[in-house]
């Protein structure tokens, strides 16, 4: 099978396998545990969390593991609201965040907070203006995806969160799709709170990470919990967090590289559908900045389903969104939010790529593409 549908999930690293297998050899204690075992592999969290702290322009007190990228969005947000003053109780998200996130909106709204949306404007991006229409003298907490994982849109987080700052708005951003890609420390980006998730990283599932800026005030979900200074409960999994670095240690010198790949790749694939005069409109023909490996179009005529299905059929591993709306029947709410008609957002699909993928691979999908043409 080729598989381009790296935006999902990537395959795990031999380095990261191979960290995970000795450390869950060696390591297997209670990190909190008194005894020598306990205190080496406390030694392991430590090291993982000084080493993220580091990428992330941050102290490694302030880096927290949860057990996947959905909990870290979910958990960030929820402690987040619940130490801003009470006068601050309205919450913005974009309309185009991840579905923990509005997951996450939920709660909030049932714990008595105002949340509400923000639009984009034409070209998907939330800039300026887009703020300053739904900011609110209340508003205490906003929330932006860095990069969105059906269209890869780049959000301008770096030119947003110096505006939110400098009215006491804390901001947090989901940098899943966007870390190890693109710089996303605090220093970077402006967030009070980022987000990231180990399987998107060709690390396990099964970790992810919330990393604080300095002094961001925030408290503990749940009442009773001592874990990670009661950031969020349950034994840590040091196997998983130091496969998880491993992996990115293997990735962080390679990572200019590997885009110059990726853009490489998603350059042939623009270029093969044109020359061939494919009915797809390309995504990114009316958008703004795009991460580079991924590919939003859509096929003029067909279904996005159908395409992902004959392209399975033909050995080929795509999408129509991101996997977590899979067996969801109403349009994406990201397409909803860029004015797309039900009808078009059903003709969707998406193709990622990684750091193995390879031209021929490029080239086989779309002869795949090629053979669905309508008649």
């Amino acid at each position: 099978m080729i598989y381009l549908d790296y935006a999902a999930s990537t395959p795990v690293s031999e380095e990261a396998l191979e960290a995970f297998s000795q450390l869950s050899r060696h390591y297997f204690a209670n990190a909190s545990s008194l005894h020598d075992l306990g205190t080496q592999t406390d030694a392991v969290v430590s090291y993982a969390k000084r080493y993220l702290a580091q990428l992330l322009d941050t102290t490694s007190d302030e880096v927290f593991f949860t057990d996947s990228g959905s909990h870290s969005n979910i958990y960030a947000l929820l402690s987040l609201a619940k130490a801003l003053p009470k006068n601050k109780n309205h919450i913005l998200m974009s309309q185009m965040e991840h579905s923990s996130v509005f997951s996450a909106a939920q709660m909030l709204r049932e714990q008595g907070f105002w949340v509400e949306s923000i639009a984009p404007n034409a070209s998907g991006e939330i800039d300026e203006q887009c703020l300053s229409n739904a900011l609110r003298e209340e508003t205490g907490l906003v929330s932006i995806q860095h990069v969105n994982s059906e269209t890869g849109i780049i959000q301008p987080l770096a030119r947003l969160c110096p505006i939110l700052k400098r009215s006491g708005i804390t901001v947090h951003c989901d940098a899943v799709q966007s870390f190890s890609k693109l710089d996303v420390s605090h220093t970077k980006l402006g967030a009070d709170a980022i987000t990231l998730a180990g399987h998107k990283v060709y690390a396990p599932k099964g970790v992810g990470v919330v990393s604080f800026s300095k002094n961001v005030p925030w408290q503990s979900v749940y009442s009773g919990n001592h874990q990670q200074h009661g950031f969020y409960p349950g034994t840590l999994n040091a196997p998983l967090i130091g496969a998880f670095v491993a992996s990115c240690e293997q990735l962080w010198p390679k990572r200019e590289k590997i885009n110059a790949h990726l853009q490489n790749l998603r350059a042939q694939l623009v270029t093969q559908i044109r020359s061939r005069e494919l009915p797809i409109e390309l995504f990114d023909d009316k958008r703004g900045a795009i991460l580079p490996g991924i590919f939003g179009a859509f096929y003029q005529g067909l279904q996005g389903q159908y395409v992902m299905l004959e392209s399975n059929r033909h050995g080929v591993c795509i999408a129509t969104g991101s996997a977590c709306r899979v067996g969801l029947d109403e349009i994406s709410p990201t397409l909803k939010a860029l004015g797309y008609s039900a009808e078009k957002a059903a003709q969707f699909f998406r193709a990622s790529f990684g750091k193995d993928t390879q031209l021929s691979e490029i080239t086989a999908f779309v002869d795949v593409l090629e053979q669905l043409r309508p008649t």
